[in-house]
């Protein structure tokens, strides 16, 4: 648990620095893996990729509790930057959430996002969505707060009411989520550049940006969202976009000509793939444990 705590105390130092923090999607621990090769010092574990990912269905509140903890143990186990991890509407009521967050925090996650939906949710870039009342939102906060053993382990909500209710009406919302607890804010689906300045000026805690190709919010770059205020920024279905043309391309090539050999360029080595996945710790582990030795011995 110690190592957890750690984890989650570093989420709240790269928040409270002077820079916004950067933390791409993923829907699996391989996806996460590069994210932290690459540099990058958070992960964000999707719903919307999660989804696809493992049903192959889209995002309307299909997956589990359970099946969504499951996942962001894996994904926490590949990597050991901080990740950050969609938790729906929290799967029920209060009560439903706190067991939510006991799972999430036991699967060593270190934030976990609830939203405001009405259940089953959707996509926060579809239309149709609905929300619960305030005060009800305000009560999942609350035991969400109380749920947790580790007080470093931060609790995000997101509001939904900007498409329905307006940019004010969603910015009031969330006020009432910051004076429950909620460590950081998420509004989701503004419209303008001015909408997300009027969010970022609003909160003390830290606020994120949504940041979805083809979708409802200005697609800007992390200096210019740092620029008018946000502290964190997730780009949550890129990869899956990227990974999903890349197959789709794949497929076509290989049942168009009957063969591979025209993608080869545009695909990882056999070897470079197996140094990603950690193949050579593996085989040195194997050297130490079968002799009772280390390597270098």
């Amino acid at each position: 648990m110690d190592v957890v705590n750690k984890i989650a105390k570093r989420l709240r130092e790269l928040l409270s620095r002077n820079q916004i923090l950067v933390a791409p999607g993923t829907h699996d621990a391989l996806t996460a893996k590069i994210i932290e090769m690459t540099g990058f010092e958070a992960v964000y574990m999707t719903g919307y990729g999660t989804s696809a990912s493992v049903l192959g269905q889209p995002d309307v509140g299909l997956l589990t509790q359970t099946e969504m903890a499951f996942r962001a143990a894996n994904i926490v186990e590949a990597v050991s930057v901080p990740v950050i991890a969609d938790g729906d509407t929290g799967f029920g009521n209060a009560i439903n959430v706190q067991r939510t967050v006991r799972l999430y925090e036991k699967a060593g996650v270190a934030c976990i996002q609830i939203e405001d939906q009405v259940a089953p949710k959707k996509c926060g870039h579809m239309l149709g969505r609905e929300v619960i009342s305030t005060e009800e939102m305000v009560g999942k906060i609350k035991a969400a707060c109380d749920a947790r053993f580790d007080d470093d382990f931060m609790i995000m909500a997101r509001t939904d009411a900007r498409t329905n209710f307006g940019i004010d009406a969603a910015i009031e919302r969330a006020k009432a989520y910051e004076e429950a607890g909620a460590d950081i804010i998420f509004v989701e689906s503004p419209e303008s550049v001015e909408e997300m300045k009027k969010i970022t000026s609003s909160f003390k805690v830290p606020v994120l940006a949504n940041m979805i190709e083809h979708g409802r919010t200005p697609l800007l770059s992390a200096q210019e969202l740092q620029e008018i205020g946000y502290n964190i920024a997730i780009y949550p279905v890129s990869s899956t976009y990227v990974e999903a043309k890349a197959v789709l391309d794949l497929m076509n090539e290989l049942k168009k000509t009957g063969t591979t050999a025209g993608m080869l360029e545009r695909m990882i080595p056999f070897d470079k793939f197996n140094e990603l996945v950690g193949l050579p710790t593996i085989r040195e582990k194997e050297r130490k444990y079968a002799t009772g030795r280390s390597a270098a011995d």
